[in-house]
């Protein structure tokens, strides 16, 4: 194919990023592309050490899904091997390590979800334990060379734990020497990561340097604030719109942000045009356009990216039925359980919660409705059904039709 030009290239390409290290080396890399017809190598490294993905990390793969439209190719590296130690970010103590066999579920599980944005014919996925396991001892020692401990005593999260005399494994050391082995094992010219993850970006470069690779160019995205407004977004925290959920559960989610995060997600959570979301925010500021409207456009254009625009136009009904109007849903999942079945588990099972510690807590907080009566009981078994059926509401927004036989 032929490509746009260099220029066009880069204003569409750097929006919404935090930095770009080196511009002018991304810059040259871009009309090296357009003059010789190349694509370049665009490496996201995911080490899957959850099974979920959210909102938080579609910032980057919609960053990825431009380049990707512009004719770029994307190498995804799955990090079964690097998974199994855990990146260090950020964290205030050593991360438990996962079993091979924990790495390789989640793993397939991002693989059907990360199509969810990417485009397949453009996207070679790869684990990194084909090269990095091949690696002998030898191999590793003179890749360890490369780094000095001053220098790794730099990132802020190692220099923050040996101050407060917490563990730090020597095993940890190796993560970024890995992950930027992987950027000279599939010839990286562009790496993508959040602003927390400079550190491993520049990694890749220098190794590339040390290797007689040209490095490549690090990209940061902004890190996405979670929907309490305080905490980047995070499935442990319960702050998340997750990718998978479905199209009730992200618009109600979108419509919880507060007024202050509409313009954030906005930028980094839809596909809309800079240009437009300026408009859109301005008319908000200046009492054109009410913030509820607003974030009712921001809650469609969200779920239609996931699930398409009639789901988003039906989430929007229920949303004004739940909310406006005080109704129910117009339709529910129906699930079928044998009795007794605890509510705990029935509202794992139905997504109404991620686990049973969640679905205990939402109970004891009063979120749990049944029939519109709440649940005081944490131990509440179901028996058959002595009416047409039960509806079981979590919260404002999460409602599954159960039936008991």
């Amino acid at each position: 194919m032929s490509f746009m030009s260099a220029a066009e290239q880069y204003n569409i390409l750097v929006e919404n990023t935090a930095e770009i290290i080196v511009d002018e080396e991304f810059r040259n890399k871009l009309n090296k592309s357009a003059a010789e017809n190349k694509a370049l190598r665009c490496k996201l490294g995911i080490d899957p050490s959850a099974p979920d993905l959210h909102l938080g990390h579609a910032v980057v793969l919609h960053k990825l899904r431009q380049f990707q439209d512009l004719g770029h190719h994307v190498v995804l590296i799955i990090g079964d091997f690097t998974g199994m130690i855990g990146d260090p970010t950020g964290r205030s103590e050593m991360r438990k390590q996962l079993t091979e066999e924990e790495v390789m579920a989640n793993a397939r599980t991002y693989q059907e979800q990360l199509f969810l944005i990417l485009d397949p014919d453009r996207t070679e996925m790869v684990f990194n334990s084909s090269w990095l396991s091949k690696l002998n001892f030898a191999d590793v020692i003179n890749l360890a060379s490369k780094l000095t401990v001053a220098r790794m005593m730099e990132r802020e999260d190692f220099y923050k734990r040996y101050q407060e005399n917490v563990g730090i494994g020597i095993h940890e050391f190796f993560y970024p020497l890995m992950q930027g082995y992987d950027s000279i094992a599939v010839r990286a010219d562009i790496e993508f990561g959040a602003t927390e993850q400079k550190f491993n970006l520049l990694m890749g470069r220098q190794l590339q340097r040390d290797y007689g690779q040209e490095p490549q160019v690090a990209f940061t995205m902004p890190i996405l604030v979670g929907i309490n407004g305080a905490d980047k977004m995070s499935k442990s925290l319960g702050n998340y719109i997750g990718l998978t959920e479905t199209p009730d559960q992200i618009y109600g989610k979108a419509m919880s942000i507060g007024d202050d995060l509409m313009e954030e997600y906005f930028r980094l959570a839809t596909n809309l045009p800079s240009a437009e979301v300026d408009q859109i925010i301005k008319s908000v500021k200046n009492g054109g356009t009410h913030p509820r409207d607003a974030k009712m456009r921001l809650a469609r254009e969200i779920v239609s990216l996931y699930h398409g625009g009639d789901a988003a136009n039906d989430a929007e009904n229920n949303f004004k039925q739940v909310f406006q109007k005080g109704q129910m849903p117009s339709e529910i999942n129906t699930f079928q359980y044998e009795a007794p079945a605890a509510i705990v588990a029935v509202m794992v099972d139905a997504g109404l919660a991620a686990s049973k510690s969640e679905a205990r807590r939402l109970i004891q907080q009063g979120g749990v409705k049944i029939n519109g009566q709440t649940v005081n009981s944490i131990d509440l078994e179901l028996d058959k059904d002595l009416e047409e059926d039960r509806v079981v509401q979590v919260g404002k927004r999460k409602f599954a039709r159960v039936k008991i036989s």
